[in-house]
């Protein structure tokens, strides 16, 4: 059978993208599908304008230790208009770089819904197009649990264009986006509650981390209700929502901001049509090669379930692509030690095993840790403490896991990570010179274990 295209892609975000203009520069016939906006959740909905709006509420504590330094910064006013309208212009930015980078790659790019008509076939806005490889790389969507009065509610896709910051919110949830948003509502002035069901939020990151968060989030005003639920959402006359939680309180509040978790964005995408099958929890089922139980169809990143995170969806992108149209170079995706970063504030930066990790693996720990008041603060009223934490086998010495919660912590874990992934002991650690003054030289200046 001869086909129109070598290669289709369902979604253009990051591994979507990855995958057809690498594939294209390979020489395949590629073409894109995308419903909604280029670039996907990430650049669109996701990491790139939160971490906007996370430094624009790290201005407040900015402007409030400027005096410790000798700068009146007067009375500084917010302006949330003009924060989305700058974000917005920056994100049809980067959709016109996404477009560029399909298009001069050589790629076809379909802009509508696209529908699997069988195991070579897609359908968009009424026409068809064969393929010999379909891969689908829809991603995720919101989820908000049916309760109540669900309707009221916002998720993280409606956050980015409120028409106003609200003055009272509510974030539920206990994940990564559930504690940056918090930050970013807190960091802007709104009266922020973040409510989550289990007795402490960020599971699977190491306790300490987790205990330290919650301190510095407390301390900068921030209400915290652990072990509860929303049971029910209403709207009063004047637009206020009152939300009823499990033990029959109300919180009153003019926004509630669900963010309880993301499922695989299926929506009539005509898996029946094929032999693609779901696994336990509802995510495309594949082996270790992205193949589908259809073996013509393919899928990768937050579709599959396994790391919902952009660096991740492009590696898995490249190797589809490497692996289809130039095997010589294909590299299997490693999913040892990746690092990752919380962006609350303070943030969060994180490579390899968990203190808890370590010790369910069967690991002899050794433990280090730094908790300390940063220098940029010691001339300033804010009692923000770092915490820097290395989590070490006692027999092999190799450092099994860097954790820091403080300013700049991807960027300073991200570095380490490269230590790590060479597989680094706690020697060469130790016999690293540190850059002074900075915080990231406690990570080489730990010496002594922490007891247990």
């Amino acid at each position: 059978m001869a086909f129109e295209f070598d290669l289709y892609v369902i979604g253009a975000g990051s591994g979507g993208v990855r995958a057809a203009r690498f594939a294209a520069s390979f020489g395949a016939r590629v073409a894109v599908a995308e419903s909604r906006y280029l670039g996907g959740t990430c650049v669109n909905v996701g990491c790139v304008p939160k971490k906007l709006l996370v430094y624009a509420a790290h201005y407040s504590d900015d402007f409030e230790q400027a005096s410790g330094f000798g700068w009146s910064a007067g009375h500084p006013t917010f302006d949330w208009h003009t924060l989305i309208d700058n974000k917005n212009r920056e994100i049809e930015r980067l959709n016109g770089i996404y477009r560029n980078l399909l298009v001069n790659s050589g790629v076809t790019l379909h802009e509508g819904h696209a529908r699997l008509i069988d195991a070579h076939t897609v359908e968009v806005n009424g026409r068809r197009h064969t393929a010999e490889r379909i891969l689908i790389a829809t991603g995720g969507w919101p989820f908000v649990p049916d309760i109540p009065g669900k309707e009221h509610a916002i998720t993280s896709n409606e956050a980015f264009y409120l028409k106003q910051l609200p003055r009272r919110v509510l974030v539920v949830g206990g994940g990564y986006i559930a504690v940056e948003f918090a930050s970013i509502f807190n960091g802007m002035g709104a009266s922020t509650t973040l409510s989550y069901r289990g007795e402490l939020f960020l599971r699977g990151f190491d306790q300490g981390v987790r205990e330290h968060l919650r301190d510095e989030l407390q301390k900068k005003g921030m209400a915290l209700r652990f072990g509860t639920e929303v049971t029910r959402i209403d709207k009063l006359s004047d637009g206020t929502l009152a939300a009823t939680l499990q033990d029959g309180s109300q919180l009153e509040v003019d926004c509630v901001f669900y963010a309880t978790g993301r499922r695989p964005m299926l929506d009539n995408l005509g898996l029946e049509n094929t032999g693609v099958k779901l696994d336990e929890r509802g995510f495309i089922e594949v082996d270790d090669l992205y193949q589908t139980t259809e073996p013509s169809i393919l899928a990768i990143g937050d579709i599959i379930g396994r790391m919902p995170l952009t660096p991740v969806a492009l590696a898995e992108g490249m190797a589809v692509a490497r692996r289809l149209f130039r095997p010589e170079e294909y590299r299997p995706v490693d999913y040892d030690l990746i690092p990752t970063a919380v962006f609350s504030l303070p943030n969060i930066g994180t490579v390899g095993l968990t203190t808890e990790q370590a010790i369910e693996r069967g690991h002899r720990v050794k433990r280090y840790e730094s908790r300390f008041r940063p220098m940029k603060l010691t001339l300033t009223d804010c009692q923000e403490r770092t915490l820097m934490k290395l989590v070490v086998d006692a027999d092999t010495d190799r450092v099994l896991g860097c954790h820091m919660v403080g300013p700049d912590a991807g960027e300073i874990v991200q570095g380490l990570a490269v230590a790590l992934k060479a597989g680094a002991t706690k020697r060469v650690f130790d016999e690293t010179i540190g850059i002074h003054p900075t915080a990231a030289e406690e990570f080489v200046t730990m010496r002594t274990p922490v007891a247990d």
